[in-house]
């Protein structure tokens, strides 16, 4: 953190390992990066399926790429490590993004978070985690190299090095604070999670729900030394003000960093206006509620004494529910049986007569007049996607994709195999 903030731009069209290597290898040269110790990569593997998400994750082509250039550099232990997303077993996405795949070529492990002997760690600066449990080749990596998927993201308006840090966390503590608070969330991560390298793949950036993101090719490799610095020219490059990106700001107001392009020294051979035409129309689907297309209608109230709307809470979750139907049945989502759903404390009336309505949330109430065939709750704070996907395809009349038997098939034996390894890690001596 105390180093020069600079940020290197370079042109990549796509993903070929030496043309990728030569690109990292010189990038670190620049940043006068060198990795010590126990090297740790974090790339972004929140969720991959074998028909409907391929461009959630960080290439495993792209890893690969930074896993050779990262040993020739001279780092002498090198593991790939993630935590994805919606309490799936990380097993599960690594195979299916073909990651353990790309392991064996590059002769790097790679590690489930989840599964992994678990240590403490205490956050000063804190505000949602006072302190986390982190897998023990996290917190004792000397050298962490961060490889976040440039995305745009339906709560945080980005998704970069720093909310890759979501992924730090275990299943067991992943949706402390994901409410509301969220954004304070991020930034405290931040201070467990901090790398001393990033590496981002935006050659194929994801746009849409980011869990299932839809592909826009922007032919970019973004290295950093500096995490927000790196987000502040990321959020410029997909269009966006970093002083209208909470996290960032956020940031910014714990000291990590500027949010300001010109304290910034920005290299390379592509320039960040050259990468705004790019990225110029793109519009993030299912960021506002209020603009999906459908005839269920969605009534967004406050988080429980917050005075706000709980925008990283069961909103987001709702929001991720249905950007995996639609994901999975393009289209079906304006077909769907009419109906409401609402989240947080709507000050209001929902009047639905003859149609259902669906309350998410443990706070979630309608202080108006409210009205339907039937009304049906699914507790949490916050709810979860993996859980409404459960409930809400029946009550509209829309595919399931939790029902998908080829994916129950693997749930199950990635579950049982999870618990086992689990049970086992527990038990093994020095653990």
């Amino acid at each position: 953190m105390n180093r020069p903030p600079k940020v290197i731009l370079r042109r990549c069209d796509d993903y070929d390992v030496q043309a990728l290597y030569a690109i990292m290898r010189q990038g670190m040269d620049e940043l006068g990066f060198a990795p010590r110790g126990q090297t740790l990569i974090k790339p972004n593997v929140v969720f991959a399926h074998p028909r409907y998400s391929h461009y959630a994750y960080t290439d495993p082509r792209f890893v690969e790429a930074g896993a050779l250039a990262l040993r020739d550099a001279g780092a002498q232990q090198l593991e790939i490590g993630e935590s994805g997303g919606m309490g799936i077993p990380g097993r599960m996405l690594f195979k299916t993004a073909g990651y353990y795949a790309m392991g064996r070529r590059a002769g790097v492990p790679v590690l489930d978070f989840n599964e992994q002997p678990w240590v403490r760690v205490p956050l000063s600066k804190g505000t949602v985690h006072r302190d986390f449990l982190a897998a023990k080749c996290l917190a004792h990596a000397d050298t962490r190299v961060w490889m976040p998927k440039l995305k745009y993201h339906i709560t945080t308006t980005i998704t970069q090095t720093l909310k890759l840090n979501i992924g730090i966390l275990t299943h067991k503590e992943r949706m402390i604070g994901h409410t509301e608070k969220l954004h304070e969330k991020i930034v405290d991560l931040l201070e467990g999670g901090y790398p001393d390298l990033i590496l981002s793949d935006a050659i194929t950036i994801g746009h849409g729900f980011e869990s299932c993101a839809r592909p826009h090719h922007l032919g970019l490799v973004l290295m950093s030394n500096h995490a927000l610095s790196s987000d502040v020219a990321a959020a410029h490059i997909l269009g966006f003000d970093p002083h209208e990106v909470k996290h960032l700001v956020i940031a910014h107001e714990r000291g990590y960093g500027s949010l300001e392009l010109e304290d910034i020294e920005i290299t390379g051979d592509i320039s960040i206006k050259e990468l705004q035409e790019r990225t110029r129309g793109i519009v993030s689907d299912f960021s506002d509620l209020q603009r999906v297309d459908s005839p269920m209608r969605f009534y967004e109230g406050l988080a429980a004494g917050g005075g706000v709307v709980c925008d990283g809470g069961c909103a987001t979750a709702v929001k991720g529910a249905l950007g995996v139907i639609d994901a999975h049945s393009p289209g079906v989502l304006k077909k769907a049986r009419s109906g409401a759903v609402v989240t947080g404390i709507y000050k209001g009336d929902v009047i639905h007569p003859g149609e259902p309505v669906f309350l998410i949330g443990d706070c979630t109430r309608v202080e108006g007049k409210l009205e339907a065939s039937k009304v049906v709750r699914r507790k949490g704070c916050p709810a979860i996607t993996r859980d409404i996907l459960f409930l809400m395809p029946g009550l509209f009349g829309l595919p399931n994709p939790a029902l998908d038997l080829g994916d129950g098939a693997r749930f199950a034996r990635e579950f049982a195999t999870r618990a086992v390894v689990r049970t086992l890690t527990r038990l093994s001596p020095g653990k």
